[in-house]
């Protein structure tokens, strides 16, 4: 096996460990998949240094995404009511995750994929269960139709979907109930709530578009 391939294991391992740890380890837990998360994307950045630009650049809106989603807007809060210290550069490794894994999406899931979501989003805001929904699967669509690289946007909706179904299983965060300041009843969590990292990774790529990861 190629580096690439067990980087990629590495941080899957690392995002549903870290996870698990951080639900189960208590005041102890979040400090310590902190340190394990940086290290990784400190190894990370020294590794791909073509791609350095654009990581940092994930980096940096992943934060402030967070600090406006989480902290300012109140959408979800995490298990201590911070910001934890591994969630930004853990954007970081799930970006580079779905570069990893976009080349190899196969072509049915990049075409029905964005179908099925907007038939599940649908049934679930026709159901009064969801109303954030539509709009963040629109915005996902318009990331696929527009943007530069569709087969990204769907793996990290993919992607993004099985972490928040395991992180709010386990307890690490919970959406709201009802979007502050809008009153729209909201899953916990939103199915398409992909369309956030969708962005993420929209403008992150536009930091450096013409790198490329590192396959070996």
């Amino acid at each position: 096996m190629s580096s690439a391939p067990r980087l990629a294991f590495l941080i899957v391992v690392t995002i549903a460990g870290g996870l698990l740890a951080d639900s189960l380890a208590g005041s102890w837990g979040q400090p310590l998949v902190s340190l394990w998360v940086w290290a990784l994307f400190g190894w990370l950045l020294w590794r791909e240094r073509e791609l350095r630009p654009r990581l940092l650049a994930c980096l940096v809106i992943a934060t402030a995404g967070e600090m406006v989603l989480s902290l300012w807007w109140e959408l979800y809060d995490y298990r201590l009511g911070n910001l934890p210290l591994f969630v930004p550069p853990g954007h970081v490794l799930l970006y580079w995750l779905g570069l990893f894994l976009a080349v190899r999406l196969p072509v049915w899931l990049l075409v029905w994929g964005p179908r099925l979501a907007v038939v599940a989003v649908s049934v679930l805001a026709l159901a009064g269960l969801d109303w954030l929904g539509p709009p963040l699967v629109l915005l996902f669509l318009l990331c696929v139709r527009r943007g530069p690289a569709p087969a990204l946007y769907v793996t990290m909706f993919l992607l993004s979907l099985l972490m928040e179904l395991w992180g709010t299983w386990l307890g690490c965060w919970s959406w709201r109930a009802f979007a502050p300041g809008l009153g729209w009843p909201v899953t916990n969590p939103p199915l398409a709530a992909g369309a956030f990292y969708c962005v993420l990774d929209l403008l992150s790529d536009a930091a450096h578009p013409r790198r490329r990861l590192r396959t070996a």
